[in-house]
């Protein structure tokens, strides 16, 4: 009996020790350092790593085919960073649309589920462009496959929840992804997100420029941007001195004058895109008493003179290449200045990419999108704000659309977030992101109104700075 017992004893001894190496042995690959697994993905190199306590933050290349249908006709690197908290957390799927920041930085889903997040350089912007650059190879679809071959990368080693986010451009790019790539992410959350179905007829905008904040504002504006005009030739005068001065050049805008009336015609619209209401105390009450100083100064401030010079315009000619190609761009009037005063009105795209770069439009990319999203849109979620020019055109969900909203943020600009919507808004969005991000606690999922970020809110992360640019 003694006998049978001290073997019954080693026997269970001796299971617990297998059980425990193979424990150990499963456990293996989550002990790696988060680095070297990302490092053993094919295609991936390290730029640079940065410290930021609580995380890991990668600045990373990832190679890409030029053209996916045909993988084999070269390839070119793209940049990515990856913002590393846990991978037992869920993850984070951002672009801006544009270049990536490798700076630390951390979008509001990704507070909101207190999660990892991975963030995307869009494709021909720099330093993620081919050389030579084939420009036929950007469009929509192109860009969601790159996203798409870097979620099945990552996916392995961030196997939770994704969801994919970003802003104005970005969400009109995380919209598009889900389009083509549908069964990729658990939910979307895109901002500010223009839908220029059809380019050609644009009086929404027109609509809300007639009705935006008070009267007493738009008038203000409306005259700083007539009397600019009136008074081109002083101003011009003062353009050319500025432009000597910083080594500016037109020659892909056409002349100084093209550019100059092409930066006053952004002012309004420039003033919504980043102002609130509350700001109109700074544009000059009486224009036409306003000094020269004055009414370039508004200008300035608020559109920019130096955006319209070569130099300004060189880093968004992918943007405005598609803008030109497939995105389509809002075409407004200006019924408060006489017609005499406007020489070439609202320039397309064409004005803003280099004469050597061919372009045709298509205008059936946006019809399928918005198609799309009518009738197949789930977990999907919309943003906006509702003095931001952008959203005159949005994106609307039709019957075919499940769990998914679209929601306005009242007096928001073009950085409307969910902490602005109003409450009721504010709760189920907070809600929804945490459910689709698989992390919604029972008291969450029984009552939304409970809902709440899961990361506090972090000064250097989520603080977001202005580029003031107008483009989405």
């Amino acid at each position: 009996m003694r006998k049978a017992l001290r073997w019954l004893l080693a026997l269970t001894v001796l299971i617990g020790t297998l059980s425990t190496a193979g424990s150990a042995t499963a456990a293996q690959p989550e002990a790696t350092d988060i680095k070297d697994r990302l490092l053993a993905i094919p295609g991936m190199s390290l730029v640079e790593e940065k410290p930021y306590t609580g995380y890991r933050f990668f600045v990373l290349n990832y190679t890409q085919p030029v053209d996916h249908r045909h993988p084999s006709k070269g390839t070119f690197q793209q940049r990515i960073t990856v913002l590393h908290k846990d991978v037992s957390r869920p993850t984070v799927f951002y672009t801006g649309g544009y270049n990536v920041s490798t700076t630390p930085s951390r979008r509001e889903p990704t507070q909101i589920v207190d999660g990892n997040q991975i963030s995307m350089e869009y494709r021909y912007f720099t330093p993620s462009r081919p050389a030579p650059a084939d420009w036929t190879k950007l469009d929509i679809w192109q860009a969601a496959t790159d996203q798409h071959r870097i979620f099945t990368a990552l996916k392995p080693v961030y196997d939770q929840k994704w969801i994919s986010t970003g802003g104005s451009k970005g969400g009109m790019t995380a919209t598009y992804y889900e389009r083509f790539y549908p069964r990729d992410m658990d939910g979307v959350v895109a901002y500010v997100a223009p839908n220029d179905v059809v380019n050609r007829e644009d009086s929404a905008y027109d609509e809300f420029f007639a009705n935006v904040g008070t009267e007493e504002c738009r008038d203000r504006l409306n005259g700083v941007q007539r009397e600019a005009l009136v008074r081109r030739e002083p101003l011009e005068q003062r353009y050319a001195a500025y432009a000597a001065e910083n080594g500016y050049t037109f020659k892909t805008v056409g002349s100084l004058d093209k550019a100059y009336e092409a930066t006053v015609l952004d002012y309004v619209w420039g003033f919504w895109q980043y102002s609130l209401l509350s700001d109109c105390d700074t544009i000059p009450a009486d224009a036409k008493n306003a000094t020269d100083e004055e009414i370039w100064t508004s200008i300035d401030t608020i559109a920019g003179f130096s955006f319209y010079t070569d130099q300004g315009l060189e880093p968004y000619t992918p943007y405005y290449y598609q803008a030109g190609t497939q995105l389509g761009a809002p075409t407004i009037v200006f019924p408060h200045i006489e017609r005499k005063y406007i020489r070439y009105g609202y320039l397309p795209p064409r004005y803003f990419v280099p004469r050597d770069i061919e372009m045709q439009f298509q205008p059936w990319a946006m019809r399928d999108v918005d198609r799309w999203v009518r009738t197949n849109a789930r977990q999907m979620l919309f943003v906006y704000g509702e003095n931001d020019p952008w959203g005159a055109e949005p994106f609307r969900l039709g019957k075919g659309a499940r769990d998914s909203y679209v929601f306005t943020a009242p007096g928001a600009n073009h950085g409307a977030r969910v902490a602005g919507l109003v409450d009721s808004e504010k709760a189920l969005a907070t809600a929804k992101i945490l459910e689709w991000a698989g992390v919604a606690s029972a008291s969450v999922q029984a009552d939304p109104s409970a809902a709440k970020p899961l990361a506090k809110f972090d000064a250097k992360l989520d603080k977001r700075g202005v580029e003031r640019t107008l483009r989405p």
